[in-house]
């Protein structure tokens, strides 16, 4: 390992080494939902994690917080291996926290806004609740603090109860934000408003951030790097300009393709549904769906072969450089 490799891995507050994790299959067999990953994320970083439903990204979140064990690799935290006892995971999730889709689900209907951002710092048993509680609201965008204390989730709007979410994870004062899906269930009018905030608390508070959608725009508005996931699986990565400007596998060029704000490109329709992860495909995973398959440039390109037997070499970890996992890539 060269000495630039080093002092770049000493930015990495999250590492991810090949990491696989498995479930039992409806059918039987073995379902393989992560299946030798490799993920770094950098201190002060805005990481998108994005791909259709079912392509692992949502238990790739869940193992990196703790609430998934992987049946081989291991997740790192600034450079040590993860611990699974409960002393440790509840360290380990004071500094890293998770922000839920739907606020209205993840925010109790009995509880006031008071209570919600208070129930991590007395978990943990951290001092100074009011101002914590305060403070986190605060920094949400909910001003002033005090005059939300006392409401209840039905008696805010959608994007205050996100922010409500948001402040619950801001009072711990975490390092790492995990955000799954932080906008989905918001009206376009305030996604905006809450992709602002957070790029203000990465500035702010140098969060660091790994943001799980499947929408590239989203990606686009917020990420410094984009991470694209198939089956288990990363296919590509890179800067956010880099891979949205020229993609180069043909999973990120179809999923590109249906952005709204790329209206100039003709979408690819994907024919059928991802794969079952109990019987992943052999060859490239993406190949029984691939448009460089279908319209004949993989044949002509002399490769038709290696994508139906051979898999694409993993990803490595650290990818500082737009990768791509597919035969077509040179």
């Amino acid at each position: 390992m060269t000495a630039e490799a080093v002092d770049k891995s000493e930015d990495n507050v999250i590492e991810v080494e090949n990491l696989s994790v498995t479930f039992p299959g409806r059918g039987g067999g073995v379902a393989r939902a992560v299946d030798g990953v490799n993920l770094s994320v950098r201190r002060g970083e805005i990481v998108a994690l994005v791909g259709e439903s079912g392509c692992g990204k949502t238990t790739l979140a869940r193992t990196i917080l703790g609430l998934e064990k992987p049946a081989d690799g291991e997740v790192r935290f600034n450079r040590e291996p993860l611990s699974y006892s409960g002393r440790a995971l509840k360290k380990y999730r004071n500094n890293v926290q998770l922000v839920l889709q739907d606020p209205t689900g993840a925010l109790n209907p009995r509880h006031s806004v008071y209570e919600a951002v208070a129930e991590g710092p007395r978990t943990h048993g951290m001092d100074d609740e009011p101002g914590r509680v305060s403070r986190a609201l605060s920094q949400a965008g909910m001003r002033p603090p005090e005059r939300f204390f006392l409401r209840y989730p039905h008696e805010l709007s959608g994007g205050q109860r996100q922010r409500v979410v948001i402040a619950g994870a801001l009072a711990l004062e975490p390092q790492v934000i995990i955000a799954d899906e932080p906008v989905s269930s918001l009206d376009a009018s305030v996604r905006g408003e809450i992709l602002a905030l957070m790029l203000k608390l990465r500035e702010d508070l140098g969060l660091t951030l790994l943001v799980v959608t499947h929408d590239l725009g989203l990606a686009w508005n917020i990420a410094d790097r984009i991470v694209v996931m198939y089956l288990g699986r990363v296919v590509e990565e890179g800067p956010t300009e880099e891979v949205l400007s020229n993609p180069q596998h043909p999973y990120t060029k179809a999923l590109l393709s249906v952005v709204p704000e790329m209206e100039q490109v003709e979408p690819i329709v994907l024919t059928g549904e991802a794969p079952d992860p109990t019987k992943i495909p052999s060859g490239c995973r993406f190949h029984p769906r691939c448009q460089a398959v279908k319209n004949g440039e993989a044949e002509k390109a002399g490769i038709l072969e290696l994508c139906k037997t051979q898999s694409p070499s993993i990803l490595p970890p650290d990818a500082t450089q737009h990768v791509s996992a597919c035969h077509l890539v040179k």
